[in-house]
């Protein structure tokens, strides 16, 4: 029975043991669902090859530029986004354009937020204006989407 003397064991990360890089996406004539694929990913930690599904092991993502994401087609008209106010009667309902012009963050934050998962498990995630100047200057990395769709991730020295 040798064949049983060197088995493997599963890597399980711990919290302590995850380091985290911040990553600053400029969003900028990319499309919200594609964006966001990538921002999901990043902030899920599903780039590292230690990823374990239980354990926050993400890193940190801002993204710039919300107001430049770019809509194909007559998106910008046709797709709608609904809320509810909890009261009997209470949906609401704007256009992307709508929103555009009230809130873009909110476009992407809600982009992001339906590819992460809906329980416990999900980071946590905040709305700022402070862009990329309320990151920490050190380890910094950009991350840009070329024209042939093909992530690269740069690291700039602050």
């Amino acid at each position: 029975m040798a064949a049983f003397r060197h088995r493997q064991r599963t890597y399980v990360l711990k919290p302590a043991e995850a380091k985290r890089k911040w990553h600053l996406v400029d969003a900028r004539g990319q499309a919200p669902g594609r964006l966001a694929v990538r921002v999901a990913g990043l902030l899920r930690g599903k780039d590292n090859p230690r990823f374990t599904p239980h354990t926050d092991s993400g890193d940190f993502v801002v993204v710039v530029n919300a107001g430049g994401v770019v809509f194909s087609g007559d998106k910008l008209d046709q797709k709608i986004y609904y809320r509810h106010s909890g009261y009997v009667g209470g949906l609401k309902r704007r256009t992307a354009r709508e929103q555009m012009e009230r809130d873009p963050r909110k476009v992407v934050l809600k982009a992001v937020r339906g590819m992460l998962p809906k329980n416990s498990e999900s980071p946590p995630m905040g709305v700022g204006k402070g862009g990329a100047s309320s990151m920490p200057p050190q380890h910094r990395n950009s991350v840009e989407m070329s024209a042939s769709r093909e992530w690269k991730s740069r690291t700039h020295a602050a």
